[in-house]
């Protein structure tokens, strides 16, 4: 695994600072991206790029988000130490450990067989306690449910009622609401009720879509 040099934390040190200049100001989400080294969930390839605020490809023609997306997600969160997260889209697994940073107990689930074992090796190379899952991300995690808090990192058409259930009241889901090859609306639900719900948008965003999973066999 690539080292984290001087270089690669004075280019994370100078992410950081513009993320504070886009508007991100949760003092939790800098900092933890300022701990995450977002090259090493990359490939080395790509590693000259990995701390500009830009998307770069993943295998299975995946992404890693841009670091303001990945901020401005977080963010909208609202997150906690020790509150039960659930991610929808493993892909690199920059986004979990920036919740798992962030103090969280995090689950993650990833459709892509290949990308699951990646990250799940990474974890454990990064010494990461972070719960991840091959499966289909439509049917969440029940198990583990109720989450105080989902996040969905792909495009979806609409809110996925699975997941909706498996929020806990007073919790948030975050997600791309729209259709793919279309921006996106980057949506806040906030949970009232078991049946209410309040709505908030945050502006333009474009993502892989979320696709459903025929195998969920865990592996």
């Amino acid at each position: 695994m690539t080292t984290d040099t001087y270089r690669t934390q004075g280019l994370r040190k100078q992410m950081v600072k513009d993320l504070l200049t886009q508007g991100i100001q949760q003092e939790a989400v800098l900092k933890a991206m300022s701990e995450v080294p977002r090259h090493l969930f990359i490939s080395k390839a790509l590693i000259e790029h990995a701390y500009k605020d830009i998307p770069l490809p993943i295998d299975c023609q995946q992404t890693i988000s841009q670091p303001y997306t990945v901020a401005a997600q977080t963010q909208l969160l609202e997150v906690s130490k020790n509150q039960r997260i659930l991610e929808i889209g493993t892909g690199s697994g920059y986004q979990a450990a920036v919740l798992k940073k962030m103090g969280a107990a995090v689950y993650t689930i990833e459709r892509h067989l290949s990308l699951y074992q990646a990250a799940k090796k990474r974890f454990e190379e990064l010494k990461l306690a972070i719960a991840s899952k091959y499966g289909d991300g439509y049917k969440g995690w029940a198990e583990f449910a109720p989450f105080n808090a989902i996040l969905i990192t792909c495009a979806v058409e609409e809110v996925p009622q699975n997941l909706l259930s498996q929020l806990a009241v007073g919790g948030v889901m975050v997600l791309p609401l729209g259709e793919p090859d279309k921006d996106q609306i980057m949506t806040k639900i906030i949970k009232i009720s078991d049946n209410e719900f309040t709505t908030q948008s945050h502006g333009n965003y474009r993502f892989v879509p979320m696709l459903k999973a025929t195998d969920t066999t865990k592996k």
